[in-house]
């Protein structure tokens, strides 16, 4: 208990525990979880971790924390519960700053008091805190009209693993100056700093949103509807496509005034011909999400195609759920970007789905990352699929930024 003993001088003893198997990462159960109060004590735990060679895992609201790959160490878990503040909202710049351990809905409640929001839709917000969205570069359908994480963060405050408070952006919309820190934390899964505070840029809160669907039997019509609704004048909060084997639908966020929205609604019609868009309840946003719930054994992935290809992945899911006696579920944003479940008659059956899948998706320049993984399946591949050509330099970067190793190894790509 010497680590606790000292620790405890710096962040105090009452928020120090041992692990339990609760706290476990992929099995992997920490010697500790310490929970320190300010960015100040997270830098003193870093700098004790670096000099006693621990390795840490952050953690906020803990939804995602069976992403990636297994560590290979894990002896601290950095809780950052106790940084959960809305610490600024500058409602007249449209800004608002946060602290990594803010819940994602507290933070958008704080905003809607001002008629404001964070412009994203995350996984399950209201745990999923804004450290934790960060560092997994989570983002959902909004992205069409309002881009995404990386969009939208223009100031982080990050730790680095020898104690460091790095600093970087600011707190206005225009800020491109100095070297691109949000950009370069933003889906790195906590491997080359702890993210401990950061600033958004916002929007204001549509006076009216109307969700339609539109039932088009097949996944390649509804393919063909949302490309042409990407070049036509349509402008949708968001759109995306839910499939599977019995059928496929296409769903649409329209925002802004009535009148706005009567004419998009309008456009639409025009544009789906004798289909006909139905008023939807606003649930169809959270089909992903759905798609975490279910029996095992089952994958979920992120799936990543161009949008033109969104007719041939649901040709080859059919093609290989056949094959396999598979079943499976896709909702797949009109970017490309999507989450996929697969449920099959045992582990076996699964790796050889990913396998398949994979290879074929690499082809066509898109990528499939098992997110959601059986101990059994994970333990024999790289989550995340093929290693790029930038490989070498990730790893340039992760020796420049955590050269020992000590936060999240092997958790990310190519076993960073």
């Amino acid at each position: 208990m010497q680590h606790a003993t000292e620790l405890g001088e710096w962040i105090g003893a009452e928020f120090i525990r041992p692990g339990h198997p609760t706290d476990a990462i992929d099995g992997r159960v920490p010697q500790l979880v310490v929970v320190p109060g300010s960015a100040e004590e997270v830098a003193a735990v870093m700098r004790y971790a670096t000099a006693h060679g621990l390795c840490v895992a952050a953690r906020g609201g803990g939804t995602k924390c069976g992403w990636g790959n297994t560590p290979h160490a894990l002896d601290l878990v950095l809780s950052l519960a106790r940084l959960n503040r809305v610490t600024e909202h500058a409602w007249g710049d449209m800004t608002a700053s946060a602290e990594a351990g803010c819940a994602i809905g507290a933070l958008q409640a704080t905003l809607a008091a001002h008629g404001q929001r964070l412009a994203l839709d995350a996984h399950w917000p209201a745990q999923a805190t804004i450290g934790g969205m960060l560092a997994t570069g989570d983002s959902g359908a909004l992205r069409l009209r309002y881009g995404g994480l990386r969009d939208l963060l223009i100031g982080i405050t990050v730790v680095l693993p020898d104690g460091t408070i790095a600093r970087s952006g600011g707190k206005v919309v225009k800020n491109v100056a100095g070297y691109d820190l949000p950009k370069l934390m933003t889906g790195a899964l906590g491997t080359l700093g702890v993210i401990v505070a950061a600033t958004f840029r916002l929007h204001p809160l549509p006076r009216t949103e109307r969700t339609f669907s539109i039932a088009t039997g097949d996944a390649a019509h509804a393919a063909a509807v949302m490309l042409a609704a990407l070049d036509s004048a349509l402008v949708p909060g968001a759109m995306q496509v839910r499939c599977d084997g019995s059928g496929a639908w296409l769903d649409f966020c329209f925002e802004g005034v009535e009148a706005a929205i009567d004419e998009q609604i309008g456009l639409l019609a025009t544009l789906t011909g004798a289909r006909v868009a139905q008023p939807a309840d606003a649930a169809v946003w959270q089909a992903r999400e759905a798609l975490w719930a279910g029996d095992d054994p089952a994958l979920v992935c992120k799936v990543a195609v161009l949008p033109s290809q969104a007719a041939q992945l649901d040709q080859l899911l059919r093609h290989v759920a056949g094959q396999l006696q598979l079943k499976w579920r896709l909702v797949l944003q009109a970017i490309g970007v999507g989450m996929l479940r697969l449920e099959g008659a045992n582990h076996e059956v699964l790796l050889t789905a990913l396998s398949t899948l994979r290879d074929e998706l690499l082809r066509w320049g898109g990528s499939l990352v098992a997110l959601g993984c059986p101990a059994a399946i994970k333990s024999r591949i790289d989550v995340w699929g093929a290693v790029g050509d930038d490989m070498a330099l990730m790893r340039r970067v992760k020796a420049q930024f955590d050269p020992l190793g000590i936060l999240n190894p092997g958790r990310f790509v190519g076993g960073i």
